[in-house]
């Protein structure tokens, strides 16, 4: 039995998948081309797909997907902890905290040392509030804070609390730190990065992103999107 490919009971019943997102792509684009397979392969206009725990363009790993029925269940599944593995430079920052931004600003690094850095990581660790970035998908005002930050439109950003369990430094090599963190639900990670580059009065923004784990959905669970497209059209 193939793994992989959906059935019409599956519609009816509900199934989850584990997708591993690609570089580039939303969220929404994900559960765009998901929806967009299906509807043509059963020949159906409609057809309930959404996901738990949005990933950003720029991040890769497990997203959660659910099918039909199993929609129902992504609101608690959105409530679990995540654990990533990230890269972050060190000497600048970028408007989005990520790399979808020119860097437009940049520090020395002169006197920064690995004490510092992992001590810096270490204050994170607990309930702590952050604000979301410029750039996100957060609304106000009916508009996504991405849309807003591209038309140049400054806006008041309201922070969050939420929650670190673990933010561990696993290698430093000036200006690149390699980082997992084990996080509650609604953490930005560029957010997290941003203020730690703060910390250390200089700046960080966030180069790489893998999303190890979400619940208990594991990246060993998740499935290429571009081989789960091939055995369902």
């Amino acid at each position: 039995m193939n793994r992989l490919r959906v059935t019409l009971q599956d519609l009816r019943q509900g199934k989850i998948i584990v997708v591993d997102k690609p570089l580039d792509w939303t969220s929404f684009d994900v559960v765009n081309k998901i929806r967009s397979v299906l509807r043509k392969r059963f020949d159906l206009k409609k057809i309930k797909v959404g996901h738990a725990g949005t990933l950003d363009p720029k991040a890769t790993g497990v997203l959660v997907i659910g099918i039909g029925p199993a929609t129902k269940l992504l609101g608690k599944f959105q409530a679990d902890d995540k654990v990533y593995e990230g890269l972050m430079r060190l000497g600048a920052t970028t408007p989005s905290y990520d790399t979808e931004t020119d860097i437009d600003k940049e520090f020395p690094l002169d006197g920064i040392t690995e004490e510092m850095i992992r001590r810096a990581a270490q204050s994170f660790i607990g309930d702590i509030e952050q604000l979301p970035p410029p750039y996100s998908a957060v609304k106000q005002k009916g508009k996504k804070l991405y849309e807003l930050a591209r038309e140049g439109k400054e806006v008041e950003l309201k922070p969050r609390r939420v929650k670190i369990y673990d933010f561990e430094i696993k290698n430093i090599q000036l200006p690149d730190i390699q980082f997992a963190l084990h996080a509650g639900k609604g953490t930005y990670v560029r957010s997290l990065v941003h203020d730690f580059g703060k910390k250390l009065n200089n700046g960080a923004y966030l180069i790489a992103l893998r999303r190890i784990r979400s619940g208990n959905f594991t990246l060993d669970q998740a499935v290429d999107l571009f081989e789960w497209v091939a055995q369902n059209q």
